[in-house]
């Protein structure tokens, strides 16, 4: 494959953030922790007005919305929608779900979250505090790329493309992604990782014009991977040394965003050819979507577009400049 060059430093290590040991949360959310803070986080989003209930006044001792408010919003009992934050329910209904998911005003991305959330129970012995029966056990093993997505990195030299699996892990990339991201090939495999980057390599932070919808999209994404695969020690792992090494994934963790990585628009300052707007798009195989193809392409005739082909250009000259 022809991605490994060499390129910007990879990330700096660093001492745990604050001298906190451990992370700050639950690292899995597919825990009944888990499912508490999603509910209340959510809940703490709305408030009365917001949902065409009348507001007393008084003070009130959470911010949002109380249990029994939400609970009247969904049709159920306060005593049953407190022992679904809680946790104590053993078999949710599909119809509760749906009708707390719509209570607290959820899209589909996160009402999807809620059930996985509620359907996970603890299992004994589990890696990961708290950790629940999920769909991915066993995701701790090494994840190989698929040949048919190095030959497609291979066959866009023009095009800036990763293979990203699990975890928000880098199986793979192409030149062109060496000459706007770095070169993973210079990490050690248990490094390449795009939040892990993202968070802890100071260049990410001059890199991306706004940094912090970058990181904030990364987090996201974290807790809908941490939904599907609660027993992923790796995963757990990942999670809790972001949680220890950066105060601000910890904040924003405790917020509990959920977000699919799909496609969008990001904007870079590069270091070589200074500012380019791209339009990223992930693309997952039907029938393997742990792997997905992100691929960063420029408006035809813009001037990010002239800026990315000369960046791709100068990568391929000083590879093959010789030693």
């Amino acid at each position: 494959m022809s991605a490994n060059r060499t390129s910007r430093p990879g990330p700096t290590s660093g001492p745990a953030a604050g001298g906190v040991s451990g992370a700050a949360t639950s690292p899995a959310t597919g825990t009944l922790s888990g499912l508490a803070e999603f509910l209340r986080t959510r809940r703490s989003r709305l408030r009365p007005e917001d949902v065409d209930l009348p507001d007393f006044g008084g003070r009130r001792r959470v911010a949002g919305l109380r249990r029994e408010e939400l609970a009247q919003l969904a049709g159920v009992s306060v005593d049953y929608y407190t022992r679904l934050e809680q946790g104590r329910v053993g078999n949710p209904s599909d119809a509760v779900l749906d009708a707390v998911a719509r209570a607290l005003r959820l899209d589909p991305e996160e009402a999807g979250h809620l059930h996985r959330l509620a359907r996970t129970r603890p299992t004994r012995g589990s890696g990961a505090r708290g950790a629940g029966r999920g769909p991915a056990r066993g995701s701790a093993a090494p994840q190989k790329v698929r040949p048919s997505m190095v030959r497609l990195l291979d066959a866009m030299p023009d095009v800036p493309a990763v293979v990203m699996g699990r975890r928000m892990d880098i199986l793979a990339w192409n030149s062109a992604a060496v000459a706007l991201l770095g070169d993973y090939g210079a990490l050690a495999p248990a490094e390449r990782n795009i939040a892990r980057i993202t968070f802890l390599d100071p260049a990410s932070r001059t890199l991306y014009d706004d940094w912090v919808a970058c990181a904030r999209e990364n987090v996201a994404f974290l807790h809908l991977e941490a939904g599907r695969r609660p027993d992923d020690p790796r995963l757990a792992e990942l999670i809790g040394e972001l949680s220890v090494r950066s105060q601000e994934f910890r904040h924003w963790w405790a917020e509990h965003p959920v977000r699919d990585k799909t496609s969008g628009h990001k904007v870079f300052h590069h270091p070589l050819v200074g500012r380019m707007e791209l339009v990223y798009d992930t693309l997952r195989s039907a029938d393997d979507p742990d792997q997905a193809l992100v691929t960063y392409t420029a408006d035809p005739g813009s001037p990010s577009e002239d800026a990315l082909r000369m960046l791709i250009s100068w990568e391929a000259d000083r590879v093959a400049r010789p030693r």
